[in-house]
């Protein structure tokens, strides 16, 4: 498919289509290349292939058929330049803000993010000589505040883990292009198709391809996508040195996950929804959160970048802990798991799982209380979801 008839086309097709290489075989699904390495016609040929002076493979560590059929497939869909596949989310984002900083720069990102993602700026670039200030990403102003001469990055993901807080990226972005400075989104949240981060002015888009767009529970993987020249400049070479690369088994497994990614995404949203207005008010909850309503607290901003909602529903069960492990034990169709964008309908409670390195007092700045689960809707009849949460509820 070229680069013209990749603009003509709707996301949907592109899912299925974009990217696809074809060896002499003609094949019809996506052919699975597991290699190592790659064989030269000529030593001219290898010396050629590995100066960059002609096109080729090298070496499956940062370049494999497979492997960029999903990214040129990622690509298409997200209206990028360029994209290069990780082994896992996390890696993801670790490759795409260390290309970015070295020791005596400085990071800037929202508060509200996934324990991991916090302990990279934190903790693990800290140790590098690489400074960072968390700001509350719905404070405009505060974005603004915390930016100093060396800052070179900013971080947000949009919506957010487990809060479903949503940021204005497209004002964000102004800040950090006035400062000099780079806009990573991670969009897993919302998916590539209910947000296009790139197009409100980010310039690095990361996925945890391990949740929606694998969708079954099956492999892990990541992908950052940018323009060809950020591609180039931060994070091409990151790849190819240090080796955080996407297997091909498990590209070609992403890569059949892409062709059912709206059915499934559309489908667990429109289910979601239903959930959360099902859910919406009833007496053994303190609140509940979902993109799609319009009670949501980012409701404006939401209905100028966001195509939908999405398949996260976060709410408060009262009784802390005690409660919502009360509910927790009660569910009987929904899997206790850290897992999202499944088939199946999975949840977590956050505290003790994917935020539980954070202070209490850290976990109540972000609005994480003791008694929030967050539920990733997935395939089942919304009915039976919905009994299902009915019912544990009341054993809180």
């Amino acid at each position: 498919m070229s680069a013209s008839d990749r603009k003509n086309y709707r996301p949907e097709t592109l899912l299925v289509h974009a990217g696809t290489l074809r060896s002499q075989f003609n094949e019809m699904s996506e052919a699975l290349f597991l290699t190592q390495g790659y064989i030269y016609e000529t030593a001219e040929a290898c010396e050629a292939r590995f100066a960059g002076k002609i096109p080729g493979y090298v070496y499956s560590r940062y370049s494999n058929p497979t492997m960029n059929m999903f990214e040129e497939r990622m690509a298409s869909l997200e209206g990028a330049e360029a994209a290069r596949s990780t082994a896992t989310g996390m890696a993801a984002v670790t490759v795409a803000l260390m290309g970015l900083v070295k020791a005596g720069d400085h990071i800037v990102a929202a508060k509200a993010l996934f324990g991991s993602c916090r302990w990279v700026i934190e903790d693990w670039l800290g140790r590098f000589g690489v400074a960072s200030t968390l700001v509350d990403g719905k404070d405009i102003d505060a974005w603004k505040k915390a930016v100093r001469p060396n800052t070179k990055a900013f971080f947000m993901e949009t919506p957010t883990n487990p809060t479903l807080e949503v940021y204005d990226i497209a004002a964000v972005a102004e800040i950090a292009h006035e400062a000099g400075a780079k806009l990573v989104v991670d969009n897993v949240f919302a998916t590539p198709l209910y947000q296009s981060p790139l197009t409100l002015g980010a310039d690095c888009v990361v996925y945890s391809a391990t949740k929606h767009i694998d969708g079954q529970g099956r492999v892990l993987g990541g992908c950052i996508l940018a323009s060809e020249k950020f591609i180039m400049d931060h994070v091409h070479n990151v790849i190819r040195q240090t080796g955080p690369s996407l297997s091909p088994f498990n590209a070609w497994v992403l890569l059949k996950g892409l062709e059912t990614l709206s059915v499934r995404v559309e489908r667990q949203t429109a289910s979601a929804g239903t959930v959360a207005d099902r859910l919406a008010g009833h007496g053994k909850l303190v609140r509940l959160i979902y993109p799609g309503r319009k009670d949501h607290p980012q409701a404006d901003i939401i209905a100028r970048q966001m195509r939908s909602g999405s398949n996260l529903v976060s709410f408060e069960i009262k009784g802390g802990k005690e409660g919502a492990f009360r509910f927790l034990n009660g569910l009987k169709l929904i899997g206790i798991t850290n897992n999202l964008g499944d088939a199946k309908s999975l949840i977590t409670h956050p505290t003790t799982t994917t935020h539980q390195r954070l202070t209490p007092e850290q976990r109540a700045e972000l609005g994480i209380g003791d008694g929030l689960v967050r539920l990733s809707v997935g395939l089942e009849h919304h009915d039976d979801i919905i009994a299902d949460l009915l019912a544990a509820l009341e054993k809180v």
